[in-house]
């Protein structure tokens, strides 16, 4: 049974999907169309599609758009040709890639747009960034990261916004990752890549001019139990500059309610910086920011209180076995010393999981004020949201109450 599921994996699908496609919309005045063809990769003399989709098993096929516009009102596509994920140089790929690493790939690109002005490295799992951080140089933002979640980033798909140096690369051969992705490779760095045969090492040149994709929307569609399809343009954060938030304020009970501070210029910082790595995020999430780097990320939850309280539980997991690493390089979990694990304990409590004077990030008004609270009891000075609730009154004086600051965006930034 073992060497039968060993096998699933490493069978490679030949996908009978056609090496063109069009999606047309039509009306009574106009008929709008979409070219897209197939993207191949020849690997070892051979023409190779997508690995397989999602599992083992299912037929998957990757289309880049080659022609046509849709405009809607007001909106229009990307044009055609501006490729990324969808036009993917292999350098290298001891097994080249599936759906899944696609997606990752494409999703840490979405977040990476946003952040052109310093180096920064963003780690996707399972569609969903386990670590994200910016930092003077390149190998800083990865092992920054890394360490923000080194469990979770193990297998992930890993980009990067600037040409790979040594550094960066050795840092990254140090882990275990599934994909790197980056504008460019300085010379020397694929041989130290080579030493991981199975890394797939991508080059997207358009990386370098990923701040034009800001602002830019794609129809995505989402297909449906009985071939349904629901089509929607992409989500687009509006909040991106520090004058786009607005202190928190509401009236409620006949009275008007609002912030007691502003955020310091750092705390602005960490909230821009989580407010844009949310739109990455499954929803329901919350996320904490401390310096530039995702202190604990929670995803998909049905309950803002819950995802806050998710976020905080990983933020003391992930500091423990980060401590455990760096100290023993032995994972928290796997330490049997129990005078080393109190020592972590002790120190982890006392610095309350790195959460004290972090920023606390929601893609989706607070209901009530227990979700704030949550944040509020860990020791963070700050908390964007999009503001919108009939309680926000609450949440206003629970942050006031504690000293912390509050911005609202006025956007929500549900991702399904």
């Amino acid at each position: 049974m073992a060497d039968d599921l060993k096998k699933m994996y490493r069978t490679i699908m030949d996908d009978h999907f056609p090496p063109q496609m069009e999606i047309s919309f039509v009306d009574h005045e106009q008929r709008q169309t979409l070219f897209y063809e197939k993207v191949t990769w020849t690997i070892d003399g051979v023409q190779k599609g997508l690995r397989y989709g999602e599992n083992p098993g299912q037929e998957a096929a990757l289309y880049r758009m080659v022609n046509g516009n849709l405009v809607l009102g007001e909106i229009e596509t990307i044009q055609p040709g501006q490729y990324l994920a969808s036009d993917i140089e292999l350098l290298q790929s001891g097994k080249h890639p599936g759906k899944t690493n696609l997606t990752d790939a494409d999703n840490s690109l979405n977040i990476l747009r946003y952040f052109t002005n310093r180096p920064t490295a963003v780690i996707v799992k399972h569609n969903n960034p386990c670590g994200v951080a910016q930092a003077e140089t390149l190998e800083q933002a990865y092992v920054k990261a890394n360490l923000a979640d080194r469990v979770a980033a193990f297998g992930g798909c890993i980009a990067l916004n600037r040409s790979v140096d040594k550094a960066a690369a050795e840092a990254i051969c140090s882990q275990y990752a599934e994909v790197v992705v980056a504008p460019d490779f300085e010379p020397g760095v694929m041989d130290i890549f080579a030493r991981k045969k199975n890394l797939r090492v991508i080059r997207i040149g358009n990386i370098d001019r990923l701040q034009q994709f800001v602002g830019k929307r794609c129809v995505e569609f989402k297909s449906l139990i009985d071939g349904g399809i629901i089509a929607q343009w992409s989500f687009v954060p509006q909040t991106r500059t520090k004058e786009d938030l607005k202190p928190a304020s509401c009236e409620a009970n006949g009275k008007t309610y609002q912030i007691d501070r502003m955020p310091t210029e750092s705390e602005y910082d960490d909230l821009l910086f989580g407010w844009l790595v949310e739109s990455g995020v499954t929803s329901n999430s919350v996320l904490y920011v401390k310096d530039l780097v995702t202190v604990g990320i929670g995803t998909g939850e049905q309950d803002r209180v819950g995802v806050a309280e998710i976020a905080r539980d990983k933020a003391y997991r992930k500091l423990a076995d980060r401590y455990s690493f760096e100290a023993w390089q032995t994972p928290y979990n796997d330490l049997d010393d129990k005078e080393k694990k109190a020592e972590i304990d002790t120190r982890v409590a006392a610095e309350k999981g790195g959460l004290i004077g972090a920023s606390m990030i929601s893609d989706a008004f607070f209901p009530f004020r227990d979700g704030v609270d949550v944040g509020i009891r860990e020791g963070i000075t700050a908390v964007v949201q999009p503001g919108g609730s009939t309680n926000d009154y609450q949440s206003i004086e629970a942050c006031n109450e504690a000293g912390v600051t509050m911005v609202y965006t006025g956007q929500r930034s549900f991702k399904h």
